[in-house]
């Protein structure tokens, strides 16, 4: 592959962290791992229903915050205030500006550095919100500037076929040496695939494929795997 295209969240980093630490800071209760991850993946399913509506501008983003927050609290049969998920999404959002690359990855992008391939981030989400992230990250130690797409500033997102398309315009991309990494199946790799990339998909969370016609070209389970996928005796390669 000439280009290695990252999505962000829980894909770079692990999106649990900050959810279970503003989970415990702000609600109440002897709640297990399971059920706070159990919340968390509804969160994310909640979130990708309703995306499209927030960035069209018909839903506001507070509305939405609250609603990905109290449905998913629902699944472990836990009433939450709107009080309380606008309370829990400021601490999240706190927690989010700590967060970490996974070790793995970081591995990956000083290798794929090394050997001088094009890399770059697609994310959806707002401009300033996954911009946070992206410093956070430091990401542009390996990514340069004008490689990092962001939906909130293109006017389309994953899965729809212009966002990426309009990245390869941009980068004059090969759609045959040209790989995408991330972890919603859904968003990310029918989306990928559907152009004609190569796409990965990052199902450490063993989330259900939903589409048996479309077919990723690899799937890992964890960070460290995508080490062995790029290496130079894999034939995706």
């Amino acid at each position: 592959m000439d280009t290695i295209i990252f999505d962000v969240d829980d894909t770079l980093y692990d999106q649990t962290i900050p959810f279970k630490k503003a989970f415990r800071k702000v609600i109440e209760g002897p709640f297990t791992e399971e059920e706070i991850e159990k919340v968390y993946i509804a969160s994310r399913k909640y979130s990708d229903v309703l995306f499209e509506k927030s960035q069209r501008g018909e839903l506001p983003l507070l509305d939405m915050h609250i609603y990905r927050m109290t449905a998913a609290c629902q699944e472990i049969d836990l009433s939450l205030s709107d009080q309380k998920a606008i309370e829990f999404q400021e601490v999240y959002l706190e927690e989010q500006q700590k967060i970490t690359l996974f070790d793995d990855v970081e591995k990956l992008l000083e290798l794929l550095l090394s050997r001088n391939k094009q890399m770059a981030v697609l994310t959806n989400g707002g401009e300033d919100h996954q911009r946070m992230k992206i410093e956070q990250l430091n990401l542009a130690k390996w990514i340069p500037e004008d490689r990092f797409f962001i939906s909130g500033s293109i006017g389309h997102a994953k899965p729809k076929k212009q966002v990426f398309q309009f990245i390869e315009e941009k980068l004059s991309l090969d759609k045959s040496k040209t790989v995408y990494i991330g972890d919603s199946f859904e968003n990310d790799i029918i989306g990928a695939k559907q152009v004609g990339w190569h796409a990965i998909w990052m199902n450490h969370r063993n989330r259900h494929q939903s589409d048996e016609s479309i077919q990723p070209d690899k799937i890992v389970s964890h960070p460290k795997e995508l080490l062995d996928v790029f290496s130079p005796l894999n034939p995706l390669l």
